[in-house]
Parts: structure tokens; C-alpha cells; sequence
């Protein structure tokens, strides 16, 4: 591997291959990369062939390198800048519902405010 490829560098190669996972980038004539599909570009990338093809003279940045596997890691994304995100806009919030009026009347179920001085007054008659 060539001594002056550094982590963080920014170098031009050529495209010297295409795979489903990224595409080798030819650094010189002995040294080559992978770019990772996720590294094409800012934003999903389904099929490289859409962005690059072979031969293309590319810009792309060094993130790792592996001298023991012989294996450097590319961007080309991390050379671009990345596109402004347009703010979405902001939904208006919900009103919180009218309160529930309680009405006290027998109807119905019992509240659990009633049930609970019921059950305190069964627990005193019970302890006697």
C-alpha cells in the first residue's frame, strides 16, 4: 500500500469496479479502495449503477485504513456537502378535549371515588 494514504485525506481515483454493496475506487496504480453504497451519496442509494459507472473519475475521502487486511475504506459522500433538508412544516396541535362534566347522580356505575370510601368503611368494619 502506498505510504501517503492517510485517514481523512481527500484524493481522486478512478472507478475500476462495481458490486451490490459499493464500488473500487483505483487510488494508483497499485492501491484501490471501497467506496460502500452508503458512502455513494447523501441520502438511500437502491442501485449504484444510478450514480456511478466504470471509469469515473471520482472524489473521495479516506475514512480507514487496514494495513494488516490491505483493505482502505472510501467516501465519496464525505467530499460533497450535504443537501439542506427543508423543514417540514409543523402540524398545529390538537386542542385538548372539553372536561368531562361528572354528574353526580345514582345513575350508572359507582365512581371510583365512591367505591373507595365503600371499601375504606368495609376495611374499619372488618379490622373491629
Amino acid at each position: 500500500m502506498s505510504e501517503n494514504i492517510e485517514v481523512g485525506s481527500v484524493l481522486t481515483g478512478k472507478v475500476t469496479g462495481i458490486q451490490p454493496y459499493g464500488a473500487f475506487v483505483a487510488l494508483d496504480e497499485n492501491t484501490q479502495g471501497l467506496v460502500h453504497i452508503s458512502e455513494i451519496t447523501h441520502g438511500y442509494v437502491k442501485d449504484i449503477n444510478d450514480h456511478l459507472k466504470v471509469g469515473d473519475e471520482v472524489s473521495v475521502k479516506v475514512l480507514s485504513v487496514d494495513e494488516a487486511a490491505g483493505k482502505i475504506g472510501l467516501s465519496i459522500r464525505a467530499t460533497q456537502e450535504a443537501p439542506e433538508v427543508p423543514a417540514r412544516p409543523r402540524k398545529p396541535r390538537k386542542k385538548p378535549a372539553a372536561a368531562i362534566q361528572q354528574d353526580d347522580s345514582a345513575q350508572g356505575f359507582n365512581t371510583l371515588k365512591d367505591k373507595l370510601q365503600e371499601w375504606i368503611d368495609q376495611s374499619d368494619i372488618q379490622k373491629k
